[in-house]
């Protein structure tokens, strides 16, 4: 009753009453594990493995706070930290420091006995944010929080600055620190960085044999498009399997996935069996975004489906893993890859009308006025999409039903390969490598669900003249990828194979249509300065 008792104080934001409550696991094993023993001992078996074993197994699993809490920070934050902190010290400025330089300073920090943040150093506002956060970790219970992930993580200094500035700020129970490579070239240089981690003697007797590294799938899609991301993270994935089993580490990857498939997003059992042989072995985390999980847990019934779904699949993975691919699939896939890179940052990256046409062709200006999402529409301030969050990124496009961060350069890379004929090679991938099955599968849908003349009624009402040219060559290149897409499939039309999706699909299109018909509407007259209840319309 005391433990109820502080809960409800803490929730009124009143201060605890009491001292003596349960904050751990163990203090509610404990008695528990003695009535179950004492029943086993009087042969009061049924008793002992009724709801009191129910009750045992789910302190086991929730503990006494139902779920630990993760703690998220860009790596930039923390270099800024360290910086204040090392100038103020006059050691210099940590900023400036080589990777080498950064790696000695912090593992010589890890070892030493001085406090590192002197009690009256003056830290600008970005960084106390930073340091009350690491503050607050030391406060808390250890079995509160889960992992301390490092998103836009590149180095190894960046997962030792986490592990340095836990020490300095009086952590005695340290969060796992997990690093999140995003980018591709970070996720093609991290087993490299964990290679430089794992040989650091001092980091490597911190994690006792067990690793967690993150990968992402929004902004690697992001930086390098649909296809190029998806072979950077299987590469990446099967470096770092390989590099564990050299170091003996037991491996956990913990997939950043969203909901769209340009966020990785797409038919669980089938994302995680085209995984890399290996690195499912046992064990997964993945992350469920905000836009599903209404959808796969809203109802207790769907929800166990779903847990089931992922329990399947990864026993599944574990047990009969896919194949190792053909050396001549992994440098098929290198090509298509590096097509699809150069034809997606052609765009992105080099086109000098893409920025502007992006914000007059979809409500991405809009976005960040909504109230429909975690965190804001950009990492910084900033023009174009480099800050812009891979979320709305995602979501402009889409809202304009063109959906092209999904397939921009990807019609490139298969049109090539279909013009150098390697057609039947590239059939024989779909049929036996799991990877490049889901891959063409889930482009197929979304090239399915697209609708390049809704984008063109974005345009006519709300592009500049001079820009349209720009609409017109991108709805062009969904047309050549389509083309390139039924060639290799062999279908008539799309998804024909999924004739439940296709129903769905021709079902849901006269309901979504008139949305997007209202919503060019209410974006059109917004810009030309209309104010009040049209903003409300909008969020509808």
């Amino acid at each position: 009753s005391h433990t109820m008792r502080d809960m409800e104080n803490t929730l009124d934001g009143e201060p605890a009453v009491n001292l003596d409550v349960i904050s751990l696991r163990e203090e509610l094993l404990t008695p528990l594990m003695i009535c179950y023993d004492s029943l086993i001992a009087c042969d009061e078996q049924i008793i002992a493995n009724g709801r009191l074993t129910d009750i045992i197994r789910r302190v086991y699993a929730f503990g006494v706070i139902s779920m630990p809490l993760d703690i998220r920070q860009e790596s930039t934050r923390h270099t800024e930290a360290l910086t204040e902190i090392t100038e103020y010290l006059g050691l210099g400025s940590y900023h400036k420091w080589t990777e080498s330089e950064r790696q000695t300073f912090l593992t010589q920090e890890l070892q030493g006995k001085r406090p590192l943040i002197p009690l009256d150093f003056p830290a600008s506002d970005d960084v106390a944010v930073v340091l009350e956060t690491f503050r607050m970790i030391a406060r808390q219970p250890a079995e509160y929080l889960g992992a301390y992930i490092i998103s836009m993580a590149t180095t190894a200094s960046d997962v030792l600055a986490v592990e340095v500035l836990q020490k300095a700020c009086g952590v005695l129970t340290p969060q796992r620190v997990v690093p999140l490579f995003e980018r591709l070239d970070d996720l093609n240089g991290a087993a490299q960085t964990m290679d430089q981690l794992w040989s650091n003697p001092v980091y490597f007797d911190k994690i006792k044999g067990r690793q967690e590294v993150m990968i992402g799938y929004s902004d690697s899609a992001k930086d390098a498009g649909q296809l190029s991301a998806a072979w950077g993270l299987y590469v990446a994935q099967e470096q770092l399997v390989e590099l564990a089993k050299k170091y003996q580490v037991k491996l956990v990857l913990f997939h950043g996935r969203g909901g769209t498939v340009a966020r990785g997003g797409g038919p669980a059992h089938a994302a995680i069996r085209s995984q890399p042989p290996g690195s499912v072995n046992g064990s997964l985390r993945v992350t469920e975004q905000g836009e599903v999980i209404q959808s796969k847990y809203g109802v207790p019934g769907i929800a166990a489906e779903s847990l089931k779904t992922y329990l399947c699949a990864v026993l599944d993975a574990t047990l009969t893993p896919p194949p190792q691919p053909r050396q001549e699939w992994r440098e098929s896939m290198d090509q298509l890859s590096a097509i699809a890179l150069k034809e997606f940052r052609s765009v992105i990256r080099e086109e000098p009308d893409f920025v502007p046409y992006f914000v007059q062709a979809t409500p991405e200006s809009a976005l960040g006025t909504l109230n429909i999402g975690s965190r804001p529409a950009r990492r910084r301030k900033g023009e174009g999409i480099t800050y812009l969050r891979a979320i709305p990124w995602i979501f402009a496009w889409t809202q304009t039903r063109l959906m092209l961060p999904a397939w921009l350069g990807i019609g490139a890379a298969l049109q090539a390969a279909l013009d150098d004929n390697k057609e039947a090679q590239l059939r024989g991938m779909q049929t036996h490598w799991p990877f490049f099955e889901s891959t063409i599968d889930l482009i197929e849908m979304v090239l399915a669900k697209a609708d390049p003349n809704v984008a063109l009624l974005y345009d006519q009402k709300l592009v500049d003249e001079k820009l349209l040219p720009l609409g017109e060559s991108l709805r062009d290149k969904y047309h050549q990828i389509v083309k390139a897409v039924l060639e290799l499939t062999g279908h008539k039309e799309l998804v024909e194979h999924e004739p439940f999706l296709l129903q769905g699909i021709i079902v849901r299109n006269p309901y979504v249509d008139p949305l997007n018909i209202l919503q060019v509407e209410i974006l059109a007259r917004i810009r030309a300065g209309e104010t009040g209840m049209i903003e409300d319309a909008l969020m509808v």
